[in-house]
């Protein structure tokens, strides 16, 4: 007997396995005959769009002077090892910043979820350091920290422009992985409060054991979008003096008056950040398929 929906049959053969009938073998074939056809059309298409768009580059009247600016390769070989070696200081920024942003942004959070009247104070806080850090620019913030705090005076404020380019990314950045955040605890059904409490479990327990579990779970695909920007915006720092790899491209630029090695900060840059959108996109591709399923 066949299946009516795939067109299996159902009856076994020596009793271990299933056989496909022959509607189903040839509903296999015409996929993947049609998935082979689309994907040389788009490879195609692709090759064919690139060739164009290099094409329209090199022919313009300016390239010859572009890629003496921008694509010297001398240029690149000599300031790529300092570029390198100032991007590893972005790297250093970005997970030092990262776990640190992660923290304030839940407790921001999670004061904001504090609805009892005792806590306005604090919600009232909680809510004015995200209108303010998501309404500032990130590079004024920086601006702000990095010369600001140094000029108070203060015994122990810290000195190093790295660590002050950390803090301000950590405050920047904090506000809006605190939406982040708040959304995802937003997006779980009152009834999972409800029933944590009819348990017996207090407000606080039932954040950490019901709530949080479930929010956290949701927004990590925004989550790291926001990261996958702030790997890029490492580069702010720049500003404030700390030798990064977009500092180090700007001495060098300066030296010979050639842009080159910022395609060469470019590319390290570039090389990172793809592989954590891919990334991305696959929890979110998979975040979906769960919840149609």
């Amino acid at each position: 007997m066949s299946d009516p929906v795939s067109g299996a049959v159902t009856a076994p053969v020596d009793g271990k396995a299933w056989v496909k009938s022959d509607r189903q073998r040839e509903r296999e074939r015409l996929r993947r005959r049609r998935d082979l056809r689309s994907s040389s059309i788009a490879t195609a298409s692709t090759i064919v769009f690139f060739v164009l768009v290099v094409w329209l580059f090199t022919a313009s009247p300016g390239w010859p002077r572009v890629k003496e600016t921008f694509f010297d390769l001398g240029q690149f070989a000599g300031a790529f090892p300092d570029v390198l070696r100032g991007f590893l200081l972005n790297i250093k920024i970005f997970l030092i910043a990262e776990p640190l942003i992660l923290v304030v942004g839940l407790l921001v959070a999670l004061v904001r979820n504090l609805h009892a009247p005792v806590f306005f104070p604090l919600r009232s806080l909680a809510v004015l350091y995200t209108d303010i850090f998501r309404g500032v620019p990130t590079i004024l913030v920086i601006y702000l920290v990095g010369f600001g705090l140094p000029a108070l005076q203060l015994q122990g404020m810290p000195s190093d422009f790295a660590t002050l380019g950390i803090i301000a990314l950590t405050l920047s950045y904090g506000g809006y992985v605190a939406e982040v955040f708040r959304s995802g605890i937003d997006s779980v059904h009152p009834s999972q409060r409800a029933a944590a409490r009819s348990l017996g479990l207090t407000h606080g327990q039932s954040m950490r054991f019901v709530v949080l579990p479930q929010a956290v779970r949701r927004v990590v695909p925004p989550l790291l979008n926001d990261f996958v920007s702030l790997q890029k915006d490492t580069a702010l720092v720049a500003t404030i003096g700390p030798l990064e790899a977009l500092r180090q491209a700007q001495i060098h630029a300066a030296d010979t008056f050639n842009y080159t090695p910022y395609l060469a900060a470019a590319l390290l840059f570039i090389l990172l950040t793809i592989p954590m959108a891919r990334f991305t996109d696959y929890l979110a591709a998979r975040s979906q398929r769960r919840r149609g399923m």
